[in-house]
């Protein structure tokens, strides 16, 4: 392990609530010292951080690494290298693999391709029922052991109540948490746009908020009933932020993030039927799309994520209705995150977009990542705040190349990339 100095650079550490040139050491791993070399340290290199900002590396909460079984979409190699070039060093994994992540051998070979690759961090979530088929309950206890920090259903939703009241039983029992996409299994499945005007217009079928809502009341129920901690996933509405707001005032265990791309695009953003905007859940309303930011403001919404999850040619050029959902997004979070910042303005917004890919993701998440704290694991990102790029498909190390976001100009570029104090990317 080399010993790293960072100097000139604006230390931003949103858990510590610093923000000011200073320099950074970096020993063994982990974070040295701030603004003094500890005692007895000699760089083996130092980097120049002039005009850069110097931040925890990123905490992503839903990233979809597609192995394993689906590596013609993406692989490891690929999706570890998108993510220290887009700053990310701690993700944590869906369970919707092909095997699904419901076997403890799964998930230690995953968890142990990932250290080979000396990337991010991985961190999987288990399934919660076996097959994520919404009938059997994995055996959570083990999956954890393996390394999982929770357990979720991904896209799949547990039709039999029953089924979902026990596992939050189980789970409130073992101190576990419960990562749930609210989605009404029934109202506006098969759906692929948000119910309103504009789906009408194009004649695709509509996903109404109310699904999301109505999902929403009932997991709230079994919260009250089980006691369970819940993380809710990708929130997309306003009417389901109201809901949120008003179960935290009452005390509810609950966490919530939302995507990237439902803090900067509308239903409007589909234009003629671009299948690069066919996310799931879908792009709701401007009215939705502002909630949304004010709420991450707020602090209604705990994290933002980048959804990652890359789909390749042979389901994304396809009729809207027909492409497969998704888009690739480990290496647009920073930049889209940072837009969020300067459209907000105000003294304290950039520290606060921060924060919600840092130390508040890794909270939600029951992670200890996301901070410069002497002693931590010196996870950080360089990045020049002002390095203008523009988002294009072929300069993409994911192999998933859609996002609804190709051509946009945005600012913000990673210039390098530590992971546990070794350089994992530069530019």
């Amino acid at each position: 392990m080399k010993n790293i100095h960072i100097k000139n650079g604006r230390l931003i550490d949103p858990a510590a609530g610093l923000d000011a040139v200073q320099d950074l050491y970096i020993a063994d791993g982990k974070i040295a010292g701030i603004g003094s070399a500890p005692q007895g340290f000699t760089a083996a290199r130092t980097i120049d951080a002039t005009g850069l900002v110097v931040a925890p590396g990123l905490v992503d909460l839903s990233a979809r690494l597609r192995e394993p079984g689906y590596e013609y979409k993406a692989t490891l190699e690929s999706e570890m290298q998108a993510a220290v070039q887009g700053g990310v060093t701690t993700l944590v994994c869906p369970p919707d693999t092909d095997p699904v992540l419901d076997e403890p051998g799964l998930v230690e070979m995953l968890k142990h391709r990932a250290r080979l690759l000396n990337q991010a961090h991985v961190h999987p979530l288990g399934a919660l029922t076996v097959g994520l088929k919404g009938k059997a309950l994995t055996e959570m206890a083990e999956l954890t052991e393996a390394g999982c920090i929770g357990f979720a259903q991904a896209e799949e939703p547990i039709t039999d109540t029953t089924v979902l009241l026990r596992a939050m039983q189980y789970a409130k029992t073992f101190g576990y948490t419960v990562w749930l996409r609210p989605q009404d299994p029934y109202i506006g499945r098969g759906g692929v746009a948000h119910s309103g005007p504009l789906a009408s217009r194009l004649g695709l079928s509509g996903v109404p908020v109310m699904s999301e809502t109505i999902a929403l009341h009932t997991i709230f129920e079994l919260m009250r009933a089980s006691g369970a901690r819940v993380h809710l996933c990708r929130i997309s509405s306003a009417a389901a932020l109201d809901l949120i707001r008003a179960a935290k005032k009452e005390g509810l265990p609950v966490t919530c993030d939302v995507g990237v791309h439902h803090l900067h695009m509308t239903d409007a953003d589909i234009g003629f039927f671009d299948s690069n905007a066919r996310l799931t859940p879908p792009l709701r309303s401007q009215r939705d799309r502002d909630a949304i930011r004010a709420a991450v403001q707020d602090g209604t919404v705990d994290a933002v994520c980048s959804d990652h999850t890359p789909v390749d040619d042979d389901e994304k050029l396809l009729p809207f209705a027909e492409a497969s959902a998704g888009a690739t997004g480990l290496e647009l979070l920073l930049a889209l995150m940072l837009k969020w910042a300067a459209e907000q303005g105000g003294a304290g917004a950039l520290s606060t977009a921060l924060a919600k890919i840092t130390h508040d993701a890794a909270r939600t998440a029951g992670l200890s990542a996301g901070t410069l704290a002497q002693g931590a694991s010196a996870d950080v990102v360089l990045f020049d705040p002002d390095a203008r790029w523009t988002v294009n498909a072929a300069a993409l190390a994911s192999q998933g190349k859609h996002t609804p976001f190709l051509g946009y100009e945005l600012a913000g570029q990673v210039k390098a990339t530590i992971v546990a104090g070794h350089v994992a990317f530069e530019r």
